[in-house]
């Protein structure tokens, strides 16, 4: 397996592994409506561009010329430079368990540290089995956040640490 690094000429593959991996992953915790509107709302073109033009660094797992999933990460502030955020870390269904988030966050770990960066922080939907893993690696549940994204929709998270 390696890391790619992800451009705007990857967008597209972007936006196809979120299709392929959202109803899954959020289908039982929020409606259909609020994942189309998230994504509409975080993976349009338009978003993706945005949030690499803010410094969010996208990252592909690839096997075999085969793309996995894929992470993005930025430094959380100009305040707060030892502290990076993970802003998306998501692995096709069919590949989970197999080591593969591990592999991003590992990366994104070895990132932080030619930052001098100590530690990583996420938003986590409260009802999202991802909050197992990320536990497992080491975060911690830092407080709790409901966020209004617009239209009557809200994400209803945890916001994990862990200290590097």
């Amino acid at each position: 397996m390696e890391i790619k690094n992800a451009g705007k000429q990857d967008i597209a593959t972007i936006q196809h592994l979120v299709y392929a991996i959202w109803p899954n992953a959020y289908g039982t915790i929020i409606s259909g409506e609020q994942i189309d509107y998230m994504l509409t709302l975080f993976y349009s073109d338009a978003a993706l561009l945005e949030q690499m033009q803010k410094g969010h660094q996208f990252i592909f797992a690839v096997e075999n010329e085969t793309t996995l999933g894929f992470a993005s990460f930025s430094a959380k502030s100009n305040n707060d430079p030892n502290t990076f955020r993970l802003h998306k870390l998501y692995v096709l269904p069919q590949q989970q368990s197999k080591g593969i988030g591990s592999y991003l966050l590992d990366y994104i770990y070895a990132e932080m540290k030619k930052y001098s960066a100590t530690s990583l922080d996420l938003n986590v939907n409260k009802y999202n089995t991802a909050k197992e893993f990320y536990l497992k690696k080491g975060f911690a549940i830092l407080k709790e956040e409901v966020i209004d994204i617009g239209e009557g929709y809200v994400m209803d998270d945890y916001v994990m640490r862990i200290v590097l």
